[in-house]
């Protein structure tokens, strides 16, 4: 496979430093890939027009193997193919206008301003399930004590 949409390539998909370096094999069965494509199609596709350039995914799918070595939650959306990470290396539009922007006009099931300040997060975390399973839930992750904490906003 080489597209997971018109925008979003397999190989970027699936990328992982981590991986790479510890011999992770990070590759999606048939429904994962059924999920990353739903998700590019309703969130990341609609996004990248508003945006008018390329957008970074910073992480997409990842394998329990992978979530495991880099300390993920147990119960990730990523291993299942249905959230991705995403960060505006590009200047095209901040963090906080995406995620406005995904607030305001797309549904998705949970989105996270994770870090970063009260103007701009360091990136934005987006999943999505499905149109009648979404919770349109958003968050925002701070640290405390070495922990992270999330709160609703």
């Amino acid at each position: 496979m080489k597209k997971i949409s018109e925008h979003i390539s397999y190989k970027e998909a699936v990328r992982s430093d981590t991986a790479d370096r510890l011999n992770i094999i990070n590759l999606p069965n048939e429904s994962e890939l059924d999920n990353m494509s739903t998700i590019s199609e309703k969130i990341f596709e609609p996004l990248r027009s508003h945006v008018g350039g390329p957008i970074r995914i910073n992480s997409f799918f990842r394998s329990v193997e992978l979530n495991k070595a880099i300390g993920g939650s147990s119960t990730s959306q990523h291993c299942k193919g249905q959230a991705f990470d995403l960060d505006d290396s590009y200047g095209c539009m901040t963090n906080a206008e995406m995620y406005k922007f995904v607030k305001d006009n797309l549904d998705f099931d949970q989105m996270i301003w994770e870090f970063g300040d009260n103007e701009n997060p360091n990136w934005i975390h987006i999943s999505y399930v499905s149109q009648e399973k979404n919770r349109n839930r958003c968050l925002k992750a701070w640290k405390e004590h070495g922990r992270t904490r999330y709160t609703i906003i």
